[in-house]
């Protein structure tokens, strides 16, 4: 079964460096935001669907940290993969605390994604 992933950025640029990035058969994008807002909009949307969300920490409209609090309180089950650009690292106890369940720093390799994801994905 395809892991269901939820792709939420700001930059359309990464976003469309990850869904290339996941181009094979083992994942599957359920859908993109380009904001927090968006972020738990879509989730709700596509629950039954999203295995997975890859979450900018630094959006406007509502960054990662608080869709990611508002998400979990939705569905505690839901894993979450915060990305954060380098030097950011201080945020990273800050994703923790809102319910990230792991985290990567971009720019970032594609094995180095998929190896978070599998990851998070299998406990």
């Amino acid at each position: 079964m395809k892991t269901g992933i939820l792709i939420v950025d700001d930059s359309e640029f990464m976003r469309q460096r990850v869904k290339s990035a996941l181009a094979d058969d083992q994942y599957r994008i359920v859908a993109e935001a380009p904001n927090g807002a968006w972020a738990i909009q879509k989730y709700k949307e596509n629950a039954e669907e999203v295995d997975l969300i890859l979450m900018d920490i630094v959006m406007r409209k509502a960054n990662g940290l608080k869709a990611t609090a508002a998400i979990k309180k939705l569905d505690d089950d839901v894993r979450v993969i915060m990305c954060t650009s380098v030097g950011q690292r201080q945020k990273i106890q800050l994703a923790a605390r809102a319910g990230a369940d792991a985290y990567i720093t971009k720019p970032f390799e594609d094995e180095e994604l998929t190896e978070a994801i599998d990851g998070v994905v299998t406990g």
